[in-house]
């Protein structure tokens, strides 16, 4: 028997009224699903541009290739703006391999060096404390006296470029909490073998770093005050100015509520904050931290998400003041890719920044520093992706949606404007396997005034005049939004369609890159997952499309934050999600990684934390749940799920559960664990056993 090809499965409420459809979840629906990927391979064309440029720059060719045809050559004039298809000896030199420019997430802090920038010292640790040598020999000379096994220097050292002054690292130990897993079944023996990794969780002690000043010369320590940074969760992003004037760093505390940029006169150690973010629910860190010093201007340029949406900002890094947004509008600054502080620009790629398109495609602009100058550099309706030019003259603008193949344009980076399309990839051999593109739904949410954007994916088989179950793929993460915009041949959600669903997916409210008040419900609340806007949404699509069948429920599956919003979608909406499987869920945020859960729960732990845990509401589970779980999960601690099995049968609730010896985080992405996610959504929706033959009468 071929297992499902397809990724996490899940399902809806069982297929009401049976006898309007044929039977669903058979062993042909299975073998069809099975083999989409070998189907689907190769069906769709003409949709990569590798281009050679010439050494000049005005040219470039690239290779087209169809399955059993010879491959096809088209050169492309850049400057005069034509395509044309050549033969490979028309072909124009090209140099090998020219690198295409990188994005620049953020300056990169200079590298801790134990070597001064004039050669004459190096710095080195011993026994927990900062001493230094003079070079190539010399007397070695002890910087401090407190370092200890329990707070010691790093050997993380930060010169200042005229060489007078060090920067140290000094490190509180934190908490020694660890995840201890049991192999039951190694395949090199025949014993159980325990595994231990450390693994902090949430309200645990962490390390705590903090930076000490020292007077080379004098072989002394400057002391620091320490009350603008006395809780650190980390401090990030070191970098000495030019002049050896000041040092500076982002200081982030715990609770992720304040974050600061720290000015340290090398002179006295005074410190100042150049920034001051305080947030009364969390600055996002671990997206939206982004700060590039411009040492010719003495200024910084700063994201943050202070007027309700994520943008830059130019800041006098002498006193503080914001000299200009870089950046403003309704609409998000979604990364940085390039800072030209010679040429005073600085390029980004943008959501929402179209209000006519879906808020999270991907487009690329360019503006000046002093917030003039913005340029699109894309404007098409897709989520875009651009190569720049050996030269950066052109670039190549790809885009595309869920519902459209990819389009490829060579376009100018002076204004965006378009030179000459390029391919728009044929997909018409894929429309053979699978007719109905996913296609993109939107719809008001929980207040009735903010889009709630989706998709809808049917079965290759789909008849409009049938009814069909309806089952979510859920997964809430605040840290990103996860609904594809971008075009797949294979959707992931296909194979599970495939047994007789629609599947749909959805980013609600809570989930990023929208306004700081949209990724805000999440604050404390990650038990919300946006289930009222999802909900909305899906009732809103079952009123356009008579095929939805909500008529005993919908089904819900989804892994780690998609496992813990499972059953917390069948414990709070009981009438409206029927059956699920849960896999590798964080059930309850107080059991997992202390990093990704105080950003988003806040800390101190209070309350909330137990108020939301999937343990303590599990006796409100009424539907057809299936927990699986991987024994050896890093990620996710497994007794996290334990528990709620725990709390299930203390309850004395019906559910089903499934442990994979030897799996980690995923584990129902296994081979077996897909076929069984499979066959419980056929058994508990669509009422029969799966897999089962046809009947000859419903064909």
């Amino acid at each position: 028997m071929r297992h499902l090809m397809m990724g996490v499965l899940v399902c809806l409420s069982a297929f009401a009224g049976a006898s309007r459809t044929h039977a669903q979840g058979t062993l042909a629906d299975y073998d069809r699903a099975a083999r989409l990927g070998e189907r689907t391979a190769g069906t769709v064309i003409q949709n990569r541009v590798d281009p050679h440029w010439t050494a000049d720059g005005n040219h470039f060719w690239y290779t087209n290739t169809v399955p059993g045809q010879p491959a096809e050559y088209v050169l492309v004039d850049a400057v005069q703006g034509t395509r044309s298809v050549v033969s490979q000896k028309e072909l124009p030199q090209t140099p090998q391999d020219t690198p295409q420019p990188k994005r620049e997430p953020s300056q990169p802090p200079p590298r801790p060096a134990e070597q001064s920038p004039d050669g004459k010292w190096s710095a080195f640790i011993r026994d927990h404390d900062v001493w230094i040598r003079p070079l190539p020999r010399g007397p070695e000379r002890r910087l401090s006296w407190e370092g200890a096994e329990a707070d010691r220097y790093t050997g993380s050292f930060f010169w200042s470029p005229d060489s007078t002054r060090l920067i140290a690292i000094r490190r509180r130990a934190g908490g020694n909490r660890q995840l201890t897993l049991v192999e039951s079944s190694p395949r090199d023996q025949t014993q159980p073998r325990v595994r231990a990794i450390p693994y902090l969780k949430p309200g645990d002690p962490i390390p705590q770093p903090r930076p000490h000043l020292f007077d080379v010369a004098a072989g002394r320590e400057i002391p620091v005050d320490s009350q603008l940074f006395p809780n650190p969760w980390d401090c990030t992003h070191y970098h000495w100015s030019a002049d050896s004037s000041r040092f500076f760093f982002v200081y982030n505390q715990r609770g992720h509520g304040v974050v600061r940029v720290i000015a340290i006169q090398a002179q006295d150690g005074q410190a100042t904050a150049i920034v001051n973010e305080e947030c009364s629910t969390f600055f996002d860190y671990a997206n939206k931290l982004f700060v590039h010093h411009l040492e010719a201007t003495d200024e910084l340029l700063w994201m943050s998400e202070r007027s309700g949406w994520n943008h830059l900002y130019r800041i006098d890094r002498k006193t503080g003041k914001v000299r200009n947004p870089v950046t403003t509008g309704t609409w998000v600054v979604r990364g940085v890719d390039r800072v030209d502080a010679a040429a005073g620009i600085v390029e980004f790629r943008a959501c929402g920044i179209d209000p006519d398109q879906d808020p999270y495609q991907i487009h690329y602009a360019r503006v000046h520093l002093d917030g003039t100058g913005l340029t699109r550099l894309t404007t098409a309706d897709g989520t875009h992706t651009i190569r720049y030019s050996p030269d950066r003259r052109f670039f190549i603008d790809t885009y595309s949606r869920v519902d459209w193949p990819p389009v490829q344009e060579l376009r100018r980076t002076a204004d965006g404007s378009r030179v000459c399309g390029l391919e728009t990839a044929d997909v018409t051999a894929l429309r053979k396997v699978l007719p109905h593109a996913p296609e993109r739904f939107v719809t008001k949410g929980r207040d009735r005034k903010t889009d709630i954007w989706g998709l809808i994916i049917r079965p290759s088989q789909f008849d409009p005049q049938k009814k069909y179950p309806v089952i979510e793929h859920i997964y809430a993460g605040p840290h990103g939004q996860h609904v594809p915009k971008s075009f797949r041949a294979l959707p992931y959600e296909q194979g599970l369609a495939e047994l007789g669903f629609i599947v749909v997916r959805c980013d609600g409210m809570g989930t990023n890159w929208r306004s700081k008040a949209f990724h805000d419900v999440c604050w404390k609340n990650l038990g919300d997952s946006g289930f009222p806007d999802r909900l909305a949404w899906i009732r809103a699509a079952a009123v356009k499309y008579q095929q939805f069948d909500l008529s005993r429920g919908v089904g819900i599956y989804g892994g780690s934050a998609g496992g813990q919003s499972t059953v917390r979608g069948m414990t709070e909406y009981p009438d409206f999600y029927t059956v699920g499987v849960a896999d590798c869920g964080c059930h309850d945020n107080r059991m997992d990684k202390v990093w990704w859960n105080e950003l988003w729960m806040g800390w101190p732990v209070g309350p909330h934390y137990a108020a939301q845990s999937n343990v303590t509401n599990a006796h409100k589970l009424r539907g057809k749940l299936l927990l699986v779980v991987g024994e050896l999960d890093t990620n996710v601690d497994p007794a996290s799920t334990l528990q709620v099995a725990d709390a299930l049968i203390r309850a004395d609730r019906d559910f089903d559960f499934l442990l994979i010896p030897g799996a980690g985080h995923g584990a129902a992405e296994s081979a077996y664990g897909r076929r069984r996610r499979a066959d419980f959504f056929v058994r508990h929706l669509l009422g029969r056993e799966p897999r089962s033959t046809p009947n000859p009468a419903s064909r």
